[in-house]
Formats: C-alpha cells, structure tokens, sequence
C-alpha cells in the first residue's frame, strides 16, 4: 500500500472546509427545503463548514433514485465481473485519496491524526475484500432428489438498502457497510451521523470519481429524528444497517417492523478485560492502556471495565497511572498526539457527568493534566475510576469515552460471574499465562467476540457483532454478504417425468 508522508503545512491548513451539500442520483444538490447545520471542530470549537439538512423529501428523493437504479437502470442486471471492476475502482480511488481522508477525519472527529491514518488506510481493503468474497464465496447449494429433481439455491441483492452509521471513526465505518452492500449488488441510501459529515462527503466524491451509475449510492445528511426516522419508515428500503447507541437501535426496529425490514443492529458496549495473576502483566497492560485510550475511548469495543486479580492488582494500578501521566493530549493535527477532544459539546458532558458521578458513588478519580492549548476543546483527560464495584452505574452504563473503571477479583468463578453481570455482550479480554483458563473464561463471558491475550486486532473474514443489548445479527465475512446483503431464493427443477397427482380430471 502507498505511504503519504504529512507536512506540519499541509495538516494546519485543513481547519475549514466546503460546505457539504447530499448526494442523490449522482448529483450534489442543497436539501429540499434548503436548511442546513454548523459542522464544528471539537478541538477549537469553531465552524469547519455548513451541511445540508436532510429531511423526508430528501430521503423520498433518494430511495427513488436507488429504487430506480436497481428496478430499471443498469445496476441490478449489471455482469458480476463489471459490478466489482466498479468496486475495485472505489477502491482505487480511496487510495488516491487517502492522506486527505485521514486529515478530514481527525479535522471533523477529534481522532488523532496518527490513529485516522492507520483508520481510513484499512477503507479500501473493505471493498476489495467484498469484491473478492462476492467473486469467490457467494454461491449457492444445489441437491438431487432421487434422480427427479433437482434443488438449488440462488443468493440475489435484496434491492434498496439503508445504512446509519456513526460518528466514531466514520470513514472506516461507512465503507465496512457500503462495500458489502455494493458488491452484492443492491443500491444504497446512506444516513452519516450529523456530528462526523466530512469524510462521508469524501466518500461521496470518491464513488462519484469512480463513476458508478446514478442513484446506486446517494447520501442524505441530516439528523436521526428526520433524515433517519424516514429512511427506517420508508417501505422502498429492504433493509437497514445500524452502527450506534443500544437505545436509538431499539426504536430503529420497533420502527423498521412496521414494513418488515431485516435489521442488522451493532450497538453499545461495556467490555471487560480480565487480568489474572499468571498473566504477561507487562502486555496486558499495553493492552489495557491502548484499548481504552485509543480513539479518544470512543470506541464500541473498548475496556472500559478491568477487572485485576487481588495479586496484581496494586502494581497494575500504579503502572496505569504512570501511563495516564504520560499519554501526550493535544491538538489532533499534530502527529504526537496520543488523545484528542471528544466528538461535541452533548458528549463532553455527558462524560464528564459519569466521572462526578464516580466521586459521588465512591470512587477515587484519577486523571491526566490537560495542556493549556486544550482548554477551549472537548477534551476528558485519561481517566482512572479506582475503588470500583460492579454495581456502581459507573460500571454499567457505557460512557464511551477515555474512562477506565477498575475493579478488584479474587477467583475465576467471581469474575465469570461479574463480567457476565451487566446488560451488554459485545466484547470480552482474557489475559492469562493459562491457555486452559483462557478458553474456560473466554467461551464463559456472555460476549459476541472475545480475545485471549490478545488487543482488539480485527479480520474481516470473522464475524463482528454482539449479543445481549449490543446488538443482534453480525457483520463481516460471509456473514455480510449471506445473512444480511442478500436473500436466499430456491428453485426447485424437475429432471424426469415424475408421477403428478390428478385432481379435477374427468376419469375415461
């Protein structure tokens, strides 16, 4: 993959931006009623650029034109080889494309520009991964029934879907939905989160470079409560993908239910990572530290509940907070730095509420210091909750940011029984010298996925997904493109002259 070398010039020139207008049958164009909203930069507070507001009609307007490419343009009855060269072409031109992605990311979400690079750089595999999936993988099932039928299965795009992403590393987000999506042939509306519209802009721009067909992608920005309201109700869209906060997923399929629509619904998280006294400790912690810290914590997947054997866990604590002290905050332009600001305002304080409400349940707080430069963005500085118990709300109510809650065990069978304690199930980290244990504890912690010794390193042939209140149905891999991105057809053949039963027929 090319690597692009970023000059202090060309990262502080991005603080501003176009304004960004919706993208529907091939064409940018202002929302129907024309309103638009401020897109503001987390770390000076300022306005990037203005963005059109989607509304109803707007969706109306893009559902028909994805309908429309589908039913009647060339796109549903598109050739499998010339469908992916277009995929493949996407993904082309997103490397092209890829240092300014990563700038208009850490400008739009307060990621820091060191994480956006290695973010956006894992887009275009997405869509070449599903080019390749589709080419070699998407194929049915064919059986013989004693030599007079026989019974094969067919996998066909369902037509228009609906994607709702969120605002936490966006880019990659939009682009792990709408390659799979794309490759197997259905058209897409696509619905970004409002607080992150700049790299999805960019992606609209890209797949228009790539010239696909009008109206197979069309993007409506806007806010869930119309521009995502009306994509769920909508009775043209088949099927809705949701990234995003276990509440807003709920009303999604109470919603979505009313036109029968497949859901797919990633969602909120609490993930334990479980340190016992056998473990590599020094990794563990590297472990610990990056999975929280990393992303600004704001990350579905991140361990945001460490549980430490009794043994270590003084030690764990001390060396966590030397790490606290010494990760850089700062500027997300700036390649050193390790934290950026929050997404917002609405978030900020929602955070910062959960650390008061540390001190109030009990917990001793822990932070690092802010620099001075930082003081007029969305910044939480790494935060440590000592002194946790699983009971506390701190402890079972995702705050999605960089706070960690740290909670004392003594034996197996207690921590299984703590992890499990909690309404989320979306990921899980087991960190001991015990392989045996390791797999007792890993298939035991009620999560869709769990890593044993192991940080959250990803592959995009397994499934992604969790159980409980974080979610229902898994993304990646087959599962993508067989379960969700497609519906099975059977068709049924006869081979022979068969006996058929008579009915109605006059007896000679």
């Amino acid at each position: 993959m090319k690597q692009y070398q970023y000059t202090a010039q060309d990262i502080k020139g991005h603080q501003t931006a176009d304004d960004i207008k919706l993208y529907i049958n091939g064409e940018f164009a202002e929302a129907n009623d024309g309103e638009t909203f401020e897109n503001i930069n987390p770390f000076t507070n300022e306005v990037i650029n203005r963005v059109a507001s989607g509304k109803e009609a707007d969706i109306q307007n893009a559902v028909a034109a994805a309908r429309e490419a589908f039913v009647s343009g060339p796109w549903g009855s598109m050739k499998l080889a010339e469908r992916m060269a277009y995929i493949n072409r996407i993904a082309d031109v997103i490397d092209e494309e890829i240092e300014e992605i990563a700038v208009l990311e850490a400008l739009d979400t307060g990621l820091p520009i060191c994480q956006t690079k290695k973010m956006t750089a894992r887009a275009a595999e997405n869509f070449r991964f599903y080019a390749r999936m589709v080419q070699t993988k998407l194929h049915g099932e064919a059986y013989p029934v004693d030599g007079e039928f026989l019974n094969y299965t067919v996998y066909q795009p369902l037509g228009v879907v609906g994607l709702i992403t969120p605002w936490n590393a966006p880019f990659m987000l939009e682009t792990w939905k709408v390659a799979p999506a794309l490759a197997t042939g259905n058209t897409v509306v696509l619905k970004p989160a409002e607080l992150s519209p700049l790299t999805a802009n960019k992606l609209a721009r890209v797949i228009h470079k790539a010239g696909l067909p009008k109206g197979v992608f069309n993007i409506v920005h806007g806010f869930g409560e119309t521009a995502g309201a009306s994509l769920v109700a909508h009775p043209d869209v088949e099927a809705v993908s949701f990234t995003g906060e276990t509440t807003t997923g709920s009303i999604i399929i109470k919603n979505a239910a009313d036109t029968l629509k497949k859901t797919s619904m990633e969602l909120g998280g609490k993930s334990p990572l479980i340190v016992f006294d056998d473990a590599d400790v020094e990794r563990a912690l590297d472990a610990a530290v990056w999975g929280i810290f990393s992303f600004n914590g704001e990350r579905c997947t991140a361990n945001s509940r460490v549980f430490l054997h009794k043994a270590i866990k003084d030690d764990f604590i001390q060396a966590l907070k030397e790490r606290v002290n010494n990760i850089v905050i700062g500027d997300p332009m700036d390649a050193s730095t390790q934290l950026g600001p929050l997404i917002g305002r609405e978030h900020y304080e929602k955070v910062a509420s959960y650390i008061k409400l540390a001190q109030e349940e009990g917990c001793e707080v822990v932070q690092g210091e802010l620099p001075v430069n930082c003081q007029s963005g969305y910044f939480i500085p790494p935060t440590l909750l000592l002194n946790a118990n699983n009971n506390m709300r701190i402890a079972q109510e995702e705050i999605f940011g960089p706070v960690m809650t740290v909670i004392e065990f003594e034996t197996e069978e207690e921590v299984i029984e703590l992890a499990n304690d909690i309404k989320y199930g979306l990921a899980g980290y087991v960190w001991t010298n015990d392989i045996k244990k390791g797999h007792r504890v890993a298939q035991a912690v009620d999560a869709g996925m769990l890593w044993v010794n192991a940080q959250n390193v990803r592959d995009l042939r397994i499934p992604f997904g969790g159980t409980k209140a974080s979610g229902i149905g898994r993304e990646g891999g087959h599962y993508a493109i067989f379960e969700f991105y497609t519906e099975p057809k059977v068709i049924h053949v006869s081979i022979s002259d068969h006996h058929i039963p008579q009915f109605g027929k006059k007896q000679s």
